[in-house]
């Protein structure tokens, strides 16, 4: 069976591709596709980003497609950055821009203050079916200043419940088994493991 992983962010592939190694699966990405523009993600929820982004690459490459969105949910600010996580700083903004704003924004924010939770909804498009959606989250607390280098996105402010390293300072193979996206890819891949032997 195969399937495309509808992103071109190269971490998450990273991730993906190691979560999803299951006998029988090949996965494509869209480097493997020309001419596939860039979805645009203009709804107001992690399930509909992730929905749209399976479906429109489905469509496209007549492939089952995976698409996720990801999302933090910081307390202090009541719930953003939220659906706006990746463009927080701004349209063009990097990884590091959107850290930097949320620490400034958290800078008079207590220790008690600091919590925080991350979310991914990942959708499955099949054919003829609408997504399959499959969700995760990891509550965790936003630390006081930029700490490792490993990841991408906000890992390297963002720690998880019971541990005292950021995402950016873990190892892929823990973090992928306690974060917010690896619960998500292990629902999906319990699901895709049903589709992979319902073929057989």
């Amino acid at each position: 069976m195969e399937i495309v992983l509808a992103t071109r962010n190269r971490g998450k592939v990273k991730e993906i591709s190691k979560k999803l190694k299951i006998p029988g699966l090949k996965m494509l990405t869209l480097d493997d596709f020309k001419n596939i523009p860039e979805v645009v993600e203009d709804k107001n929820t992690l399930e509909g980003n992730a929905s749209k982004k399976a479906c429109e690459v489905h469509e496209r490459t007549k492939y089952i497609s995976l698409a996720d969105d990801t999302g933090l949910e910081v307390d202090f600010l009541k719930g953003a950055p939220g659906v706006y996580s990746a463009r927080f700083a701004g349209t063009g903004c990097t990884y590091l821009d959107n850290n930097l704003k949320l620490l400034k924004l958290m800078a008079k924010a207590p220790a008690s203050k600091r919590g925080a939770l991350f979310r991914t909804v990942i959708a499955v498009k099949l054919p003829g079916e609408k997504p399959v959606i499959l969700q995760g989250v990891c509550r965790g607390k936003i630390a006081l200043n930029l700490r490792g280098k490993k990841g991408f996105g906000y890992d390297p402010i963002f720690i998880p419940a019971g541990y005292k390293k950021t995402y950016g300072e873990m190892a892929l193979t823990l973090k992928n088994r306690i974060s917010h996206r690896g619960k998500a890819l292990e629902k999906a891949k319990k699901y895709l493991l049903k589709l992979i032997n319902k073929q057989k």
